[in-house]
């Protein structure tokens, strides 16, 4: 009897023990709100680093937006002098991306608060950042990549939900959530169909430590995008969002505008025969993301009837072009 009651209450001392997985983003880097500004290839900039910042969140750029190292450089000084908070960047870790290693050098050199990885293996990327207190956050879409990448050290796991803009997962982010919580002993962000302050909180019910929004930020002022990209995010709802694997090789979330009907959403016929043999597959992956790319760009930055828009579902909350604070604001209104 003395034995199970000692045994009882080391059980209710464990179960007072602060878990990891209450360790918010709020408390990890030390910002006001829970909230990510997703880092959006070709859209995220300084400006919109330095606003997230300044309401009281946290942001990130991908890598791939600067060409040369001395503008990645660069880029990292302006927003500090601007802004005293943590901000980070995204790398994309496979073969498509020859230039990550570079950026990963550059990155740790300055030492960014935090590093988002994506499609690839974090490895290299967590034995280089953890000596130098360096964060690494990893995309995930499934709870067996989750288990691998936690066990590699990661720092938090962002759960790629099937609403998100851009680079999507199978299942929504109200099933992957929880799973992820349930069964990692790592913070949780969730990404993905967050535009509203009510999917904050839903999200942080489910055990999120806190969100990644992106789609919504894209309609801001501070966005580079043209202004045909920001009206079509007004003009479109969530019934005319596509899932494309034609552009990066992966399912990839755009609008069906009437040029994606035109050219489709699935490889061609030449794209799927080379992906089934090894030998081409790398070579393929990295073709298929440069052409769709230059698409994307062109669509985003220019008048052009080849028009490729990334967004997800959360455009149903886009109304207006507004300043990014105002955005941030009304997201996290009541915390």
């Amino acid at each position: 009897m003395p034995q199970l009651l000692i045994s009882t209450a080391k059980a209710m001392t464990n179960l007072t023990e602060p878990h990891p997985m209450k360790l918010s983003l709020s408390n990890m880097l030390g910002i006001s709100y829970p909230v990510l500004v997703a880092p959006m290839f070709l859209v995220s900039n300084t400006s919109m680093v330095i606003e997230a910042l300044k309401s009281g969140g946290t942001a990130a750029i991908p890598a791939l937006n600067y060409r040369t190292e001395s503008a990645l450089r660069e880029a990292v000084a302006q927003i500090r002098s601007a802004a005293n908070a943590p901000f980070g960047f995204n790398l994309i870790v496979n073969k498509s991306n020859p230039k990550w290693k570079q950026q990963l050098s550059v990155l740790t050199d300055l030492k960014v608060d935090f590093i988002i990885t994506s499609l690839g293996s974090p490895e290299e990327v967590i034995k280089r950042c953890k000596p130098l207190s360096i964060k690494v956050f990893c995309d995930v879409v499934n709870l067996a990549y989750a288990k691998k990448v936690e066990a590699l050290g990661a720092d938090a796991l962002i759960a790629v939900g099937s609403e998100a803009g851009g680079h999507c997962g199978p299942v929504s982010n109200r099933i992957l959530v929880p799973e992820l919580v349930e069964h990692c002993r790592i913070p949780v962000i969730a990404a993905g169909g967050i535009s509203r302050p009510e999917h904050v909180r839903e999200m942080l019910d489910l055990g999120a430590a806190g969100v990644s929004v992106g789609t919504i930020f894209i309609a801001s002022v501070e966005s580079p995008v043209s202004d045909d990209y920001k009206q079509a995010l007004i003009k479109y709802k969530s019934k005319d969002i596509v899932l494309s694997t034609r552009l990066s090789g992966s399912h990839l979330t755009v609008i069906n505008t009437p040029y994606v009907q035109q050219i489709g959403t699935k490889g061609s016929f030449l794209e799927h025969w080379m992906k089934r043999h090894k030998r081409f597959r790398n070579f393929l992956r990295m073709i298929i993301f440069a052409r769709g790319m230059k698409k994307m760009e062109k669509a985003a930055f220019k008048a052009t009837y080849q028009t490729v828009w990334v967004a997800g579902p959360a455009i149903d909350d886009i109304h207006s072009v507004r300043p990014l604070r105002a955005i941030m604001q009304e997201l996290t209104a009541g915390f």
